[in-house]
């Protein structure tokens, strides 16, 4: 049985130990340019044990992008990324590069270009009209990722991960309620999932047996008439059966409808709400408790939905949510996941998994407040142990 400290396989990479970090964006790209900041930001994930740090999130695409703090995977950006991934290096760990496209959870207003989904439609995200995507979109689409995945390898990216989940376009595609589409991309479970399929089979032509590929794909978007387990199970059989993908890491929730589906504990109302631009606030004001609805905190809080992908499939799977003790993240392993993967537990304390391996800790000190979401616009922290002048007191 496999512990979390042994050496994992991932594709052609061996990793040093079973702990990923996971992809959260790390708000330290402003205009779009990768800098200083992103290269700390990894290299200290690194030197705190981690086998892999990902970097996110790299866009395909200009419409693609989060905001325009996002960086678009372009010939210009290459040099600035090489550091990012010769930092992680440098500390013995391996770079993933996460890459993907926002479609509906795309800020057009911020990102200057109309936003891009699967049937178009108002983006309250952008407060914009969406346009649905054409047959050219799409192909054009697909496209990006074969190019942008082969400028991540040239940037010295050892796994590339494709972003499926979160209302993502590829996730908003799969989703029967994001989705609304009467051709060959909508409709049946087989159409809705045919883009997904399509971009892991153009990344896996486009770096062959070079690099790893994985993908992070919803197990349920938390929402009405979203997509569900049984379906999700369907896409990652065909997504194993095709075998263009090294792994899957499970998530859940919507980035557009249901973030704290995915984060759970508590909801940071007053911190999310002073990130937007004054005239969202008072319509936040109103919905902002149904946007970020409220969760009990639980480790490993997507484990049960996550056996059952365990049972089903034999390609290797890890585990996101809820790992922040490390008897947690040894009873996944056990349990037949290859890896977990960990966010907030990094942001709190970037040295845990050398703490772990030591015997000089066996809990992150993260208390799930999720303060650290509204972050990403500033540079992604955990304000109890980075407090800046403007965050409120933490209380433990």
């Amino acid at each position: 049985m496999a512990s979390l400290f042994e050496t994992a396989q991932l594709g052609p990479l061996t990793l040093r130990n079973r702990v990923v970090k996971s992809a959260t964006f790390e708000g330290a790209s402003p205009g779009g340019v990768p800098g200083r900041d992103l290269v700390e930001f990894h290299r200290r994930i690194a030197a705190g044990g981690v086998a892999m740090s990902t970097v996110a999130y790299l866009a395909v695409a200009p419409e693609g992008r989060t905001n325009d703090g996002c960086i678009v995977v372009v010939p210009s950006v290459v040099e600035g990324l090489r550091e990012v991934t010769d930092a992680i290096h440098a500390e013995g760990a391996l770079a993933a590069a996460q890459i993907g496209h926002a479609g509906p959870v795309a800020d057009a207003g911020s990102n200057g270009v109309q936003s891009v989904t699967p049937s178009g439609g108002f983006n309250p995200l952008g407060m914009r009209r969406a346009r649905a995507a054409s047959e050219y979109d799409i192909e054009r689409i697909i496209d990006d990722y074969r190019r942008t995945a082969s400028l991540c390898v040239e940037a010295g990216f050892d796994s590339l991960e494709i972003h499926m989940g979160h209302s993502y376009l590829l996730s908003a595609f799969l989703s029967p309620k994001l989705n609304r589409r009467t051709d060959r991309w909508g409709g049946s479970l087989e159409n809705r999932a045919r883009m997904s399929l399509a971009v892991a089979e153009a990344v896996r032509e486009s770096v062959g047996g070079e690099v790893a590929v994985t993908a992070k794909l919803n197990m349920a978007d938390g929402f009405g008439g979203g997509l569900k387990v049984q379906e999700s199970l369907e896409v990652a059989r065909w997504l194993q059966d095709a075998g263009n993908l090294d792994a899957l890491e499970l998530t859940g929730g919507s980035s557009l409808a249901n973030p704290m589906y995915l984060f759970r504990g508590g909801a940071p109302l007053r911190e999310f709400r002073a990130t937007l631009p004054w005239y969202l606030r008072p319509g936040f004001a109103v919905v902002g408790k149904q946007f970020l609805k409220s969760y009990p905190y639980e480790e490993a809080y997507f484990l049960d939905k996550a056996l059952l992908f365990r049972e089903r499939l034999e390609m290797p799977l890890i585990l996101l949510g809820g790992v922040s003790r490390l008897d947690t993240a040894e009873s996944a392993i056990e349990s037949g996941f290859d890896m977990v993967a960990m966010g907030r537990a990094l942001l709190h304390d970037a040295n845990i998994v050398n703490e772990w391996s030591e015997g000089t800790s066996v809990a992150s000190g993260c208390i799930h407040c999720n303060r650290c979401m509204p972050t990403i616009y500033t540079g992604t922290r955990c304000p109890l142990v980075d407090p800046r002048p403007g965050d409120r007191p933490i209380i433990v």
